[in-house]
């Protein structure tokens, strides 16, 4: 896959920021280490600064992997709305260019009410995982006119259409993608051993990742780099569609290293050898 256009060869005059913050709204207590996955990813693929807000144990989580990520601690052991507040003010004054929202968060009622209020507040693009899917298929939900990526698995495009279950073939796989897209008015990414990126009308498949990457973790680093694709302004089928491939490709050299003993951690050196030469495994449906 070419991604020159997503990391053209930069000029000698830039500055900081100038290639995108990306503000990383994951991890709890329970799910610690979800919001330093979702952030290095973000670093890895290119992001100027990866800024965290978290509950304390997963803000220090995120520091001490990576101390590049800047970190704001909040109080408590998972995210409620007494939260919104001061993740906006941070927002701001961050100037942030997109935010990843949803991975590791818990599913607790507070929670899900938080995430529901956080997302119709924000005016950057978002990338909605895990636990933010299940908060916005909980009850109709305006993402604000702000167009979002949401990157879910099967089972969470199921609760997503309040559906028991999708088939996992790719006839219904498509279907179902394109009917979220449509109900969400946003891309989505559904993952799988074919991925399928789609805003309901155009829709792209990405063949690239390995079975080995059913380690936790991996979806959180797919959700960070694709934060920081949208933080450079990249359309957001064009910005799926190159996470995708970017997080499946430093998946497959990475199995080739670990085989079985793969961490999703892992990916990290691979990230930036996929985007210094991509390959074309990729395909357009229409």
């Amino acid at each position: 896959m070419d991604l020159s256009r997503i990391y053209p060869k930069r000029q000698v005059n830039v500055h900081k920021g100038q290639f995108g913050t990306v503000l990383v709204v994951c991890g709890s207590k329970l799910y610690s280490g979800s919001a330093a996955l979702a952030a290095v990813g973000a670093v890895r693929a290119g992001a100027d600064l990866a800024v965290v807000t978290a509950v304390e144990r997963a803000a220090n989580i995120a520091a001490n992997t990576l101390p590049d990520l800047i970190t704001y601690p909040l109080g408590g052991s998972y995210l409620t709305s007494r939260h919104i507040s001061e993740i906006l003010k941070i927002a701001k004054l961050r100037k942030v260019n997109s935010m990843v929202i949803g991975c590791g968060l818990g599913n607790q009622r507070p929670t899900m009410a938080a995430v529901k209020k956080l997302i119709q507040k924000i005016t950057v693009p978002s990338v909605i995982d895990a636990d933010g899917l299940t908060a916005i298929s909980n009850g109709d939900i305006k993402l604000n006119d702000r167009p979002a990526v949401l990157t879910p698995h099967l089972g969470e495009l199921a609760k997503l259409l309040s559906r028991v279950s999708i088939d996992d073939n790719m006839e219904a796989r498509l279907v179902a993608s394109k009917q979220a897209a449509y109900k969400y008015k946003a891309v989505v990414l559904l993952k799988g051993s074919v991925d399928i990126i789609t805003n309901g009308v155009s829709t792209i498949t990405n063949n690239t990742g390995t079975s080995f990457m059913t380690k936790g973790g991996t979806g959180d680093i797919l959700a960070g780099i694709l934060g920081a694709i949208l933080a450079r302004g990249v359309d957001y089928m064009q910005a799926a569609h190159a996470a995708a491939y970017i997080n499946g490709k430093a998946g497959e050299l990475a199995s080739e290293k670990m085989g079985e003993s793969l961490a999703a951690s892992d990916l990290f050196k691979f990230i930036p050898k996929v985007i210094n030469s991509g390959n074309e495994d990729s395909g357009i449906l229409g």
